[in-house]
């Protein structure tokens, strides 16, 4: 996949962020009010599966997963935090990659570090307009995960 490469990443990573969280709120509108799992349907392609992994006062994270005859793909195949006060949504890690904090543990690799998060942030970027575009549609309800096969 071709990648921007701003000179001033910082900046617009800060930018990246916010467009993600618009873009998520976009994508699954009932977000802030799911306590635990929510699935995503879209005309012939497999369910996306959304898990609420811990929610706070401040934040929410979460993981998604793709619904399918191959098990694999229930993995968590991207994990992200959601800044509800800051209106940011972060990439931690995604399936590929390990979490940058076990990746960069001397701060003075800043450039390494924000290379890191802008390309997991980009990528994270590129899918929810894949999503958007493929008009996937959640369910607002909390749904358990035997009632999982029931929805789409």
């Amino acid at each position: 996949m071709s990648s921007i490469q701003p000179v001033n990443k910082a900046m617009y990573l800060e930018q990246l962020c916010e467009g993600n969280y618009q873009k998520l709120l976009r994508l699954i509108p009932g977000l802030m009010g799911i306590d635990g799992h929510a699935i995503g349907c879209a005309e012939e392609k497999p369910s996306l599966h959304v898990q609420i992994q811990e929610k706070t006062t401040y934040t929410l994270t979460l993981s998604h997963s793709f619904d399918g005859d191959d098990r694999q793909l229930l993995e968590p195949a991207v994990k992200i935090r959601v800044y509800r006060d800051a209106g940011l949504v972060e990439v931690l890690r995604d399936h590929a990659r390990t979490p940058v904090a076990q990746v960069y543990r001397n701060p003075g690799q800043s450039r390494e570090i924000m290379d890191y998060k802008w390309s997991l942030n980009y990528f994270l970027s590129k899918w929810l307009d894949h999503c958007l575009q493929t008009d996937y549609a959640f369910s607002t309800l909390d749904l358990s995960v035997a009632a999982v096969g029931e929805v789409c």
